[in-house]
């Protein structure tokens, strides 16, 4: 059985993400959603909140896992056993950064291999920071985001004015 860890902040999930992962479920036996704590990059939502997003907007896709982490991506990979990583490339622009982190968790483990999906064209410029600011300017993100997504926003940016 093949596993692949697509690794993330998903502050919030995409419309892009959830195409990536319609993507790999038809390649891969098993896809985790390893949803990144990154609290230095202080996400608009906690960890549980998305967590809780994710496994809504992806409940249509049987065979994927969604957990939270907060410690080296190699360990948590190895941790599940896991195959390989995947990460999504939506320009040229993404390969530089990408291409080091892949290079990078080569030589922190051998074993792992990196796997790159690019998104459907309609959604290659989705990013969940694009769409964070949109909608805390009370933009439309309902053609970038899932509907539950854009109310989880809509009450996160109410509460806070």
């Amino acid at each position: 059985m093949t596993t692949i860890v697509y690794p993330g902040t998903f502050d919030p999930i995409t419309n892009g993400h959830i195409d990536l992962v319609e993507r790999a479920s038809r390649m891969f036996d098993k896809i985790i959603v390893g949803i990144a704590t990154s609290q230095r990059k202080g996400p608009l939502f906690s960890l549980e909140e998305r967590i809780q997003l994710a496994t809504d907007a992806l409940a249509h896709v049987p065979n994927i896992e969604i957990l939270g982490f907060d410690y080296l991506l190699v360990n948590f990979v190895q941790d599940c056993n896991a195959d390989a990583i995947m990460r999504g490339l939506r320009a040229v622009s993404d390969f530089e950064y990408e291409f080091q982190l892949a290079n990078m968790n080569r030589a922190l483990s051998p074993n792992i291999e990196s796997v790159f999906l690019t998104p459907a064209e309609h959604l290659s410029y989705i990013s969940s920071s694009l769409v964070r600011e949109i909608s805390s300017l009370d933009g439309d993100v309902s053609k970038f985001a899932p509907a539950n997504v854009v109310d989880a926003m809509a009450q996160k940016f109410n509460k806070s004015s």
